[in-house]
């Protein structure tokens, strides 16, 4: 199959405008495909497809899919490259429709952005069925002509990472348990010479005195792990890392909180951080970026047990401050507060965590971009930058002393683990509280709970979940690899 893009016609003739490769395409089969479209009806808009049989013997299936307007670039009221974007979603659009036809090969347009265009494809080709017995044919998408096979290569290896989140967040529990998810990911790293990884046991965490972490953990049978990863791609070892931490919740129930049930599937995704960190080092190690990176994913379940957390107990975290817990189901930042008290061991150039943390989080910007909470505005214009690119948007949130006070007013410990409004606010009042173990000057927080999922809002993942937003982040380190350059 091949797969080609055709821009919007800037007149009304409706004339259609081929990309370099179409118009090659249309010159080997001696003009057939411009006329046919003109036979078609009207022009294409953006995202939609006409199929083609028999025009060439190499190709016996041809989509072409519409990109929109020619020139679109950034768009500052969308805050991405509405170009970038459109590539991503056409590409997606019509490998899907080659794979709807058994066709096990396709070849791509590049569109003027292979790199996007890869994406496109692997990331609109995915799809979790590990578990199906009956399965969709698996196509191999691969670039259309010459140009631009390295920012292919690039592509390929940014989706790829991104879908390595997706499998890890959607495969259920009981097959992504905490030595589970962290084996895959060691499984995942042992090829690359500069890259180690420790799988640190309950006694490793009894050791570091990491009691919040092991307050949440105590109630599942399933023991906890301290994922640790140093990727050592910087000219010096010794230079100042990026530090990764993610939440790694593999099955949420609430705990004692328990949560209702309709739903509480989901809560398999609720390692969504640690798998979007560990996913964005594993595509680090592969793009072989010239930068120190370590990862941190506290990893266990949120279970209710008679050995549960109950409401309105106290735990110590490992920098000594006590937390009340007022409500089991608000686990994560205990698991994060400890993992960032570790991650200041490091001398980190940045610490930033992502985490599912807060419905709160979605319920203020819903699936569009992952709401930052940051005390760098160096860190903030870095990710904010790197998502304009990536099409997986963040938006930044207030880190307001205003906030601080709900969460350290407390009656019977240093910090509450929920505001003392309660829902008023729930996702600032999450970060206020990580904020308490946090004395590094480049700190974010990244909560991804809007969009751990997919429903249709981004066209080129399917529905199911969604592996946001480990691009962002691999594009956020080469940023920063390049700064430590110039």
């Amino acid at each position: 199959g091949l797969v080609l893009g055709v821009y919007s016609s800037e007149k009304d003739d409706g004339a259609a405008q081929f990309t370099c490769a179409g118009d090659a395409f249309d010159r080997l089969v001696s003009g057939k495909l411009r006329a046919l479209l003109s036979l078609c009806g009207p022009p294409l808009k953006k995202g939609k497809t006409r199929i083609f049989h028999g025009l060439h013997q190499d190709f016996p299936s041809v989509v072409v899919v519409g990109l929109g307007k020619k020139n679109a670039g950034i768009n500052e009221q969308e805050n991405w490259n509405e170009g970038k974007e459109n590539i991503r979603t056409a590409v997606a659009v019509g490998c899907r429709q080659i794979q709807d036809l058994e066709i096990p090969c396709v070849e791509v347009d590049p569109c003027g952005d292979a790199q996007a265009a890869a994406e496109g494809a692997v990331l609109g080709l995915h799809e979790y069925n590990e578990l199906k017995q009956k399965k969709k044919p698996v196509v191999t998408p691969q670039l259309h002509g010459s140009t631009g096979s390295e920012a292919w290569q690039k592509g390929v290896i940014y989706a790829e990472g991104q879908n390595l989140a997706r499998y890890l967040m959607e495969a259920p529990a009981n097959y992504i348990t905490p030595i589970k998810f962290a084996e895959h990911i060691e499984q995942k790293l042992r090829s690359f010479s500069n890259v180690k990884v420790h799988i640190r046991p309950e006694s490793w965490i009894t050791t570091q005195e990491m009691g919040a972490f092991l307050s949440v953990a105590k109630g599942s049978a399933e023991p906890p792990i301290f994922l640790e990863i140093h990727y050592s791609g910087g000219p010096d070892t010794n230079d100042s890392p990026l530090v990764f931490v993610g939440k790694g919740v593999t099955f949420d129930s609430g705990g004692i909180s328990l949560k209702p049930s309709s739903g509480m599937d989901a809560m398999r995704a609720d390692m969504g951080g640690a798998a979007t960190v560990c996913s964005a080092i594993v595509t680090a190690a592969a793009l072989n970026l010239p930068l120190n990176i370590i990862g941190l994913a506290p990893l266990c379940e949120n279970m209710p047990s008679g050995k549960a957390n109950k409401p309105g107990d106290v735990v110590r975290a490992k920098n000594g401050k006590t937390i009340q817990v007022d409500n089991t189901d608000a686990e994560g930042r205990l698991l994060l507060a400890d993992a960032l008290c570790y991650a200041h061991n490091f001398n980190a150039r940045a610490i930033v965590n992502a985490a599912t943390l807060t419905g709160a989080m979605d319920v203020a910007l819903g699936s569009a971009a992952t709401g930052v909470f940051t005390n760098s505005s160096w860190l903030w214009s870095h990710l904010y930058e790197a998502s304009i690119l990536t099409g997986d948007r963040v938006w930044r949130m207030p880190l307001f002393e205003h906030y601080t006070k709900q969460v350290t007013d407390c009656p019977l410990a240093d910090v509450s683990n929920i505001g003392k409004y309660s829902r008023a606010g729930g996702a600032c009042t999450a970060a206020a509280f990580l904020k308490e173990f946090v004395t590094a000057s480049h700190w974010a927080h990244l909560d991804i709970a809007g969009v751990m999922s997919n429903k249709d809002e981004v066209p080129y993942l399917r529905k199911g979940m969604a592996g946001r937003p480990t691009r962002t982040l691999v594009e956020f380190a080469a940023r920063l690899s390049q700064d430590s350059h110039n």
